[in-house]
């Protein structure tokens, strides 16, 4: 039986979201690999709940999903700010708490502290003062050390590449490269 993968990132928000799913899941076949996507999440009739309880229908839908997979391949490109979408961050901590695998990419090869340094002032002026006193997490690595340091646990090394400005968070080169890995690492397992 194909290992089951499965795809967290911020790609459920796309106007094309299914598609996406479709061509990741597609991807995943190439390598032997069954891809489970959140968007295959059927735990609920959004019509006929409460915005509250459709969204706890969502999250214990994709839990019970994250449960079934064998383990899970994130997209950490930053997301609506220089750190990765939270929601996947989550799902991470989810798979590594349950004891499975995690793998990681980023289409953007800047480490996390370089990122935030690079934040324009403008920007910089919405965060409340404590924030802008605060330290910056300075550790040469691709995202959060709580979330680099379970995907280096597992795999090794970050797979980070840079991809084109128009499709940070779409280009599919880095996701090909980390299920690239993930099979060298199941098969040295």
């Amino acid at each position: 039986m194909a290992p089951r993968v499965y795809l967290a990132g911020p790609e459920v928000f796309f106007p094309d979201a299914a598609e996406q799913g479709r061509e990741k899941k597609r991807i995943c076949a190439k390598y032997g690999f069954e891809g489970i996507y959140p968007l295959d999440n059927e735990s609920a009739d959004g019509a006929s709940l409460t915005p509250e309880a459709l969204a706890r229908a969502i999250s214990h839908g994709n839990e019970r999903l994250m449960r079934s997979a064998d383990l899970i391949v994130a997209n950490c490109t930053p997301f609506r700010s220089v750190s990765m979408d939270a929601g996947t961050a989550y799902e991470i901590g989810f798979m590594r708490a349950l004891g499975k695998p995690v793998f990681g990419y980023s289409n953007v090869a800047a480490p996390y502290a370089a990122r935030v340094t690079a934040t324009p002032a403008a920007a910089q002026e919405a965060w409340c003062q404590e924030t802008r006193r605060a330290g910056i997490e300075d550790f040469g690595l691709s995202e959060n050390l709580m979330i680099a340091i379970a995907v280096l646990d597992t795999a090794g090394h970050f797979v980070v590449r840079e991809a084109a400005p128009d499709r940070v968070l779409s280009d599919l080169a880095a996701f090909r490269d980390c299920l690239d890995l993930v099979r060298r690492v199941l098969s040295s397992g």
